[in-house]
């Protein structure tokens, strides 16, 4: 199956991976936002497929706001997007997305002595519903 991304497309796509990291970062400010961060990042860059060239660079231009409730109304609807265009176009790529921003928030999420605080664990969630929501 032949895939066709817009600019738009990969602006959502990254807008969606890129966000979502920064959303898991915010809500680990209390460990270490930077360690969230980071290890996220790693998972991003990692990825393989379609997804993996898209998603390999971080947007440019993209205003996330000044607060976490801002980044969450840019994020969590870019997640759901990014999955109903890939859905529509190549499943297998739509499921590689999902598994990526999966392997990025758990591997956020484990730079606090494995267990996630209860801050993080509802921003994954969150993240998650918005993935699953397409």
């Amino acid at each position: 199956m032949s895939v066709t991304l817009t600019d738009q497309d990969k602006l959502t796509l990254r807008t969606a991976a890129w966000g979502a990291v920064s959303l898991m970062s915010a809500a680990g400010a209390a460990g270490s936002a930077h360690k969230v961060a980071t290890h996220g990042s790693i998972a991003l860059t990692s990825a393989t497929g379609l997804v993996g060239h898209v998603i390999t660079k971080a947007p440019k231009g993209v205003k996330y706001g000044k607060t976490v409730a801002e980044l969450a109304d840019l994020v969590l609807p870019a997640l759901t997007a990014a999955m109903s265009l890939l859905k529509k176009q190549d499943p297998a790529e739509a499921d590689n997305f999902r598994s990526t921003l999966i392997v990025a928030i758990e591997a956020g999420a484990q730079t606090h002595q494995g267990v996630p605080s209860p801050t993080m664990a509802e921003m994954a969630r969150k993240i998650t519903a918005a993935l699953d929501a397409a």
